[in-house]
């Protein structure tokens, strides 16, 4: 059986995720959900980075033990997740000692014995928001371009990664695509930055007082040094499938694609390359690089007030609308935007009154002048559908989604369901029934709803809810409730 891994980023439990991580999440839901359809043995991984000094702090300011407000904030991804409907099949953190931890330290000590860790006593600029030293060509206005924030200037004694050693070597991969970069804008970025030159990194930092035992994972053989963020944040991704344990499902390795933000393109197209080299693993086989999110062309601040919260948008129009907003309407390879107003317009337009309303037309047909709908409807899957030439739009889906394009594989849904309102004003069935042609309207209404069902598996991996209702209204035979009311 072929297999597909898929993994997210891991992100900080400092603060409830926002709508960044919620799209993130979301659109790699879609491709394992994709793949998992199209029969393929998917695994699906996500999680927290908590061994990080920023979690401390921010348990710190609120006064609350650090493990607990871990705990707390973690559930929170929990719940987030669930209204997402988001299917990881599996949720690692960071902190734990029996998955994660044994797999970072053979990670350190495979790196060690390669001859690339080194220790020497280093000065520079470290930015809390990135948990990453950073070097004064990367600041703007002397702060850090993504946290707006003065990184401190610190000087310590750690141990370094020879990243320098593997330049050519990442290059070369990025360059013949044997780790392809989506989109080309994002390869052709690190491209030149690596032309540059990589620098070794530090990879380990002193072990601060007030960082709880629970967390920080010592060095090797040094345990007045800690394994530095993205040393053992990165790991995550083979520690999850039993690296440094001799079990678990490495069977999985490479990863077919790490969903990434761009924020974070040097750290998983030049370090976790040049560690998997150093440690003689395969690299994974493609990054997929998303933009930010902003609203109304800012980006979100408390301060303009344009900051929207994911699960205020699921409250007000649950799980799919959310699911097809972000993966129709926010730009896969570039920055996205939304707004209330914009959110509603297109939930109203083509929710409400696109497939909703097709959908109900479509039903009140084959009620009326179906009998024994099995018998007259094939009940394809997505792999039988991929394997069949039925129209433009199908053929765009797949193309799409096998490009991690998600924008036209939505847009080649809705061209779906344009063509069958096209289709339907064009022989006016309903006219048809006034005028008793019981014969015509029987063969129109069943090619109605082979449409409606290959527009429903088309929507599987995207909005499985609403895929799911239509599903199941076509099968009973039955008009499917108020599937998207009409928002004000």
């Amino acid at each position: 059986m072929k297999k597909f891994y898929i993994t997210t980023p891991i992100f900080y439990p400092n603060a409830n995720l926002h709508l960044g991580h919620a799209y993130t999440t979301t659109v790699s839901d879609i491709l394992a959900r994709y793949h998992r359809l199209m029969g393929e043995k998917t695994h699906f991984l996500t999680g927290s980075d908590e061994n990080t000094q920023k979690m401390v702090d921010a348990a710190r300011k609120t006064g609350t033990d650090p493990m607990m407000f871990l705990d707390d904030i973690v559930k929170n991804f929990s719940v987030l997740y669930k209204r997402l409907n988001i299917s990881y099949d599996q949720f690692i953190r960071t902190s734990d000692q029996v998955i994660h931890w044994p797999g970072a330290q053979l990670m350190w000590e495979k790196l060690s014995e390669t001859g690339d860790i080194y220790e020497k006593e280093y000065e520079g600029l470290y930015c809390v928001g990135h948990e990453a030293f950073i070097t004064e060509k990367d600041l703007v206005d002397g702060k850090c371009p993504d946290h707006g924030a003065i990184p401190e200037r610190i000087r310590e004694k750690n141990y370094f990664f020879r990243l320098s050693k593997y330049t050519e070597q990442i290059a070369r991969k990025i360059e013949t695509d044997e780790l392809l970069i989506v989109p080309k804008t994002r390869k052709q970025e690190i491209l030149s930055f690596l032309k540059q030159g990589l620098d070794d990194v530090s990879f380990s930092r002193p072990r601060r007082a007030d960082m709880p035992q629970q967390l920080g994972i010592p060095v090797p053989g040094d345990e007045s040094q800690t394994v530095y963020v993205w040393c053992d944040a990165l790991a995550n991704y083979i520690t999850a499938l039993g690296y440094g344990r001799g079990d678990g499902q490495m069977e999985f390795w490479p990863a077919d694609v790490h969903v990434i933000g761009k924020d974070i393109l040097r750290f998983h197209a030049a370090i976790w390359p040049g560690m998997l080299l150093s440690a003689g693993l395969p690299l994974p086989k493609s990054l997929l690089v998303h933009g930010f999110i902003t609203s109304g062309g800012k980006k979100m601040s408390k301060t303009l007030g344009n900051v929207i919260d994911p699960v205020e948008l699921l409250d007000e129009y649950g799980t799919d609308p959310v699911r097809y907003f972000l993966a129709r309407h926010i730009s896969t390879f570039e920055d996205g935007d939304i707004t209330h107003e914009g959110f509603l317009e297109a939930y109203n337009a083509n929710l409400a009154n696109g497939l909703g309303n097709f959908a109900a037309r479509v039903m009140t047909l084959s009620e009326k002048y179906i009998e024994n709908i099995e018998e007259h409807i094939g009940f394809f899957s997505l792999p039988e559908l991929k394997n069949t030439v039925v129209s433009d739009a199908t053929q765009k889906y797949f193309k799409a989604l096998d490009a991690y394009d998600f924008n036209a594989a939505a847009d080649a849904i809705w061209e779906e369901i344009a063509a069958g309102d096209a289709r339907m004003q064009k022989v006016k069935p309903f006219e048809l029934v006034k005028l008793d042609i019981d014969k015509a309207v029987e063969e129109l209404s069943k090619n109605f709803v082979q449409r409606l069902w290959r527009i429903a598996v088309m929507l599987e991996p995207i909005m499985p809810e609403t895929a799911l209702k239509l599903k199941e209204a076509i099968k009973s035979n039955k008009k499917p409730d108020n599937l998207f009311p009409r928002k004000e």
